[in-house]
């Protein structure tokens, strides 16, 4: 990969996290598509490095600094044994966040009428737009994993990324209390940030 790949065709800065769609615009299945894996793009800071990538043969960026990591599989039911593991036996914490960088926002596949229900993730109504979590944040996003069963309460254009306001939440959930309290809590510092 010589590039570093995102929805608009390269990530805006460093630092982001991305996902790959494994179907075309279309609906065709894309081929040998690298959605059950794991990759990340690092760059070369020092020369030192970017001489490793040069004398492992690295398939990099035309100036040599950017190298994309792949790992085909991402078995995360098996994997998850290990950082079980790791917690009981080391006492070691993982997969510990440590702040709100990234949200996956709902998204309108297609024109939605007043009154549609969401079906959420791999449904016909909205799909997942990652977005930084300060602008998540001020757009008043709906998570991609709370649009399901919701009802839209106005017209919402194919493309236009789900407000708190687009839809009746029902704001009783275990899990909507908890989204709550995030926003609550990292609200701030986002703020700040943004």
């Amino acid at each position: 990969m010589t590039r570093l790949i995102s929805e608009g065709g390269v990530l805006e800065r460093k630092g982001l996290v991305e996902v790959i769609s494994s179907l075309e615009a279309n609906g065709r299945q894309i081929p040998y598509d690298i959605r059950m894996g794991v990759w990340v793009t690092v760059e070369a800071e020092t020369e030192y490095s970017k001489n490793c990538f040069e004398e492992y043969d690295a398939h990099t960026d035309p100036g040599g600094r950017k190298f994309t990591l792949h790992k085909r599989w991402h078995l995360t039911r098996l994997e998850v044994g290990l950082s079980v593991a790791h917690v009981a036996l080391r006492g070691e914490p993982t997969g510990v966040s440590t702040g709100w960088n990234v949200d996956l926002v709902a998204t309108a596949k297609r024109d939605l009428k007043r009154g549609e229900m969401l079906d959420g993730e791999g449904g016909y109504t909205d799909w997942g737009k990652l977005l930084p979590a300060a602008t998540s944040l001020a757009l008043g996003g709906v998570p991609l994993g709370l649009a399901h069963g919701v009802k839209d309460v106005r017209p919402v254009k194919a493309g236009q990324r789900l407000s708190w306001a687009d839809v009746a939440m029902d704001t009783t959930t275990p899990a909507w209390r908890t989204r709550k309290a995030m926003d609550d809590l990292f609200a701030a510092p986002l703020r700040k940030a943004a």
